[in-house]
């Protein structure tokens, strides 16, 4: 059976109320079914240029990619780009020395989300009022609680919970963790930087997705600022997204089925 699915999107990003400028990132093309997102590292303007390099490149890569070429062949492609330019331009420039960026992305397509992510941005889904993290953070936090090093109640106060194991752009070569799952009518997909998890727990992210589903910017706007409410520590940053449409009927299915009752057959 083929897919007929499409996306509504929407998306906000602030800079918070601590820091003076946004190194966040965001790139969407709903008709593509594609999101990216990049929250950037590296000193004054080093991350908000390596944020804006990774969306750009990474949605020009993917929407432009070589026919025949498979979708998740086309995200590790697009993203192994991305690092080589990133990496690149912090070596020709001693201002973006050390830059780098986290990312998260969704591209939906043929019925399959493909899901990739490099650091701790985060993809969430929200499907029959359930809401599931789908990524986990490569951090030295989500490190040290899988080893029993600290407990997961300590990390979530820890001061070194922004301490990232991978980022895009920081070495020549970047591991990209890469899933792929079936989408389903109404999943909502929350592509996010950690200027709103940090600040806004899973339960009230759930609350403002299940209320506003229906309004996708109103939500998106409803939840950073419910991040700067909550002290707007960091830059927050929030894309949705929500599979609209039906699986299509194959051509001649009626037909068939018609006809296998017309035949008696039981």
């Amino acid at each position: 059976m083929t897919h007929r699915y499409a996306l509504e999107a929407a998306s906000c990003t602030d800079p918070g109320l601590v820091r003076s400028f946004n190194e966040d990132s965001i790139a969407l093309d709903a008709e593509a079914g594609l999101l990216v997102l990049a929250d950037g590292m590296g000193g004054y303007k080093a991350g908000d240029v390596a944020s804006q390099l990774a969306t750009g490149l990474i949605l020009e890569q993917i929407k432009e990619r070589r026919p025949g070429m498979g979708a998740a062949a086309a995200v590790s492609d697009a993203v192994r780009r991305a690092n080589t330019a990133i990496f690149e331009a912090a070596q020709a420039d001693a201002r973006y020395q050390g830059m780098g960026t986290t990312l998260v992305l969704l591209l939906v397509q043929d019925g399959r989300a493909i899901v990739g992510h490099v650091g701790d941005s985060r993809l969430y889904r929200l499907r029959r009022g359930q809401l599931e993290l789908i990524t986990q953070d490569h951090s030295l936090l989500r490190e040290q609680v899988e080893q029993g090093l600290i407990t997961a109640e300590d990390a979530r106060v820890s001061h070194n919970r922004n301490l990232v194991t991978r980022a895009l752009g920081v070495e020549p070569e970047v591991e990209l963790e890469l899933t792929e799952q079936e989408v389903l009518p109404e999943d909502i997909y929350l592509l996010c930087s950690d200027g709103l998890n940090d600040m806004v727990d899973d339960a009230d992210i759930a609350l403002v997705l299940a209320s506003l589903k229906s309004n996708l910017p109103l939500a998106a706007q409803q939840l950073v600022m419910i991040a700067n409410d909550n002290g707007g520590h960091d830059n927050v940053s929030v894309m949705l997204a929500r599979v609209t449409g039906q699986p299509a009927v194959p051509r001649g299915w009626f037909a068939r089925v018609l006809g296998w009752f017309g035949s008696g057959r039981e």
